[in-house]
């Protein structure tokens, strides 16, 4: 009698606990239209990385050649991790933290999710304000950094209308390209405040502008300077600017991202169109698409095709799990799936074209090849391609256009990790924090922000570069592993794909379990056997770090590691019972798990009481048939047989 009591209070209590959280719920909101999620999907996924890191691997990797790999390691890896957390997302319409109830020991999976986030939102958003500084710098006659004598300048600025004297002819020449000076003959450039240097130390305008008026680079980390306070201005306007949109939620978001996610399309073809016109362009391309095929026997080429789809697909940041969250239970979400991954893996080859037309017109007018013009990273976005705007007919016009396009990128990723980093505290306390929605967005921003502050510093891009360098690297791996192996083998995949067929009303393919189970697990071990052998200590244009910034980048990146195990501790230490039982407990979905709207979620349990019937009388079936096989046998074989 008396566990009969407990157990009515127990149901009572968990009633009451699911009775709150879909009240929660209903406050916690969703998308508006049908292709919010997808727009906003592809705005998170589609990043700065698409256009100033693929281009570069690309050509580096083999041209052509690279898409192989891949698109391969986009069909093992890229797509399964997708679907997967895109799926348990919506199921649970719950954040990165509190989706975990699906396995509660696990839950520092989705911890380490929202600090990668987190620590991201801190750099990602500073090259967001130096994009804002560039756009804003851009609404000139003359461009700032397309010509030298300016007071940043240095008497090595080399803007293309300098002479070139020879020390046995002084012979003037009109560019810089000359085959008429013989390869012994020291060549020098007067400029036309007379002032003469070394072809071998010229700097290009773009390069004097970034350096040393943009950043006012210090010497080295440990010379941090001051704060650059127009760069300041544009970090608060960048802050400001992803507040305004994520105040209200995702209902603002999804009308936001109508034009914030096509416009970057719209810029990459009005500016394709004019690259392909220019003199050089052609060659550009060709150096871009054209097959190494003997790369691909190379192990580098590989490994930076499966690092590549790793970051640019979204997958291990938590943010493909919070926007799936805000979908309805029944969408589907295995089409949005399919859709999303190509098209970002689409943006980025189509980004090459757009980059390497306008290289190849570069190099054609300085008589350079193209090796010497290509760069990534900032140097493609901050230098190598503002100079090569600079020489094109009405150039503030392109780079308004540039800028703007990276500015919208940017801050559509911004997006995305911001309102993970929101909807995880929101998800986790959400009695005291769902109805203050607007304080908790502007302390995240204005929190994010005062820990951008030491990047706008003279020395801050030093620090920028320790972040980037380690925070997003290996960690993302052991996380993305993690997760797929505990859905796998702990919750187990069949019970996934269960749940995955109640919500959208078809069972995919097996083949998604084969992936989740084998393929995808060994190719991430790949990846971060990859990533930690290459990956070397920290450098920033050639200038080496002090070990302990070093060990200071070290402890960034293993930072959103460790909750995984602290959690697996903290929770084991706080249940009941033996070891063995709290294991198994914890390993268990807890009462809360289920889909968050009531009517789904009693719809949802009479689906497993009928599933764990069906499975009892196959169970039973399988147990009369061993016992008619038994009794049947010839009296030799029974004898045989162990009591």
């Amino acid at each position: 009698m008396s566990s009969e009591s407990n157990s009515s209070g127990d149901n009572s209590i968990a009633m009451i606990k699911r009775g709150e959280e879909d009240e929660g719920n209903d406050k916690r909101g969703g998308w508006k239209g049908r292709l919010d999620f997808i727009l906003t999907c592809i705005g998170y996924a589609v990043g700065l990385g698409n256009i100033w890191r693929f281009p570069y691997l690309c050509y580096k990797s083999g041209g052509g050649a690279f898409f192989i790999p891949y698109f391969i390691f986009l069909l093992l890896c890229g797509y399964p991790l997708f679907f997967l957390e895109a799926s348990y997302g919506q199921f649970s319409s719950l954040s990165p933290i509190t989706t975990w109830r699906m396995s509660p020991l696990f839950k520092g999976v989705g911890v380490g999710m929202v600090m990668v986030s987190g620590l991201v939102c801190v750099y990602y958003n500073v090259i967001v304000a130096w994009t804002l500084y560039y756009l804003f710098m851009s609404f000139r006659a003359v461009l700032p950094w397309s010509q030298c004598g300016n007071d940043w300048n240095t008497e090595n600025c080399v803007d293309g209308s300098e002479r070139i004297v020879t020390n046995s002819t002084q012979s003037n020449y009109t560019t810089l390209n000359s085959t008429n000076i013989m390869s012994n003959i020291s060549q020098y450039v007067i400029s036309a405040n007379g002032s003469i240097t070394h072809l071998s130390a010229k700097t290009s305008p773009s390069e004097e502008y970034w350096e040393n008026h943009v950043l006012e680079l210090s010497g080295g980390i440990e010379e941090a300077g001051i704060i650059r306070w127009p760069l300041l201005l544009c970090l608060i306007l960048a802050w400001f600017f992803v507040f305004l949109c994520l105040f209200k939620g995702v209902k603002v978001l999804g009308k936001v991202m109508h034009f914030a996610a096509p416009f970057p399309y719209l810029v990459l073809l009005v500016l394709l169109i004019r690259g392909v016109t220019l003199p050089g362009a052609l060659e550009g391309i060709k150096f871009y698409v054209l097959p190494k095929w003997e790369k691909l026997g190379e192990f580098q080429v590989w490994g930076d095709a499966a690092l590549q789809i790793f970051y640019s697909v979204g997958m291990g940041w938590g943010g493909i799990v919070t926007m799936a969250s805000y979908n309805k239970f029944t969408n589907n979400i295995y089409r949005d799936a399919l859709i999303v991954p190509i098209i970002n893996c689409g943006t980025s080859i189509f980004a090459g074209f757009v980059i390497f037309s306008v290289l190849g017109f570069m190099a054609h007018q300085t008589g350079s090849s193209i090796e010497d013009v290509v760069s990534q990273g900032p140097g493609l976005t901050f230098v190598a391609y503002p100079a090569a705007v600079a020489k094109l007919p009405i150039s503030p016009l392109w780079a308004v256009l540039f800028f703007l396009m990276l500015f919208t990128i940017g801050v559509d990723s911004q997006f995305g990790m911001v309102e993970t980093c929101i909807t995880a505290f929101l998800d986790t306390f959400p009695k005291t924090l769902r109805s203050r929605r607007v304080l908790v967005s502007a302390i995240a921003c204005t929190i994010e922000c005062l820990l951008g502050l030491p990047l706008i510093t003279q020395g801050g891009i030093y620090v920028l570069q320790i972040i980037d360098w380690y925070c997003a690297s290996f960690s993302l791996m052991l996380i993305s592993l993690t997760e797929v192996l505990v859905i796998a083998y702990v919750y187990k995949t069949d019970r996934f794909m269960s749940d995955i067929e109640f919500m959208i009303g078809f069972r995919p393919h097996a083949i998604w379990i084969y992936l989740w189970k084998f393929i995808t697990p060994a190719v991430i071990v790949f990846i971060w056997l990859f990533s930690v052998i290459t990956l070397g200590p920290v450098t920033y244009d050639g200038r080496s770090y002090p070990q302990w910034a070093i060990i200071f980048g070290w402890c960034l990146g293993v930072s959103s590691v460790i909750p995984i195990p602290a959690l697996i501790i903290y929770q084991i230490l706080r249940e009941r019972g033996s070891l063995r039982q709290r294991v198994i407990k914890l390993m268990k979905p807890s009462e809360q798990w289920g889909p968050s709207v009531q009517e789904d979620r009693d719809r949802y349990y009479k689906h497993l009481n009928l599933q764990k019937r069906m499975d009892l009388t196959a169970r039973q079936i399988e147990d009369d048939d061993d016992m008619e096989k038994h009794m049947f046998l010839p009296t030799t074989e029974k004898s045989s047989m162990p009591v």
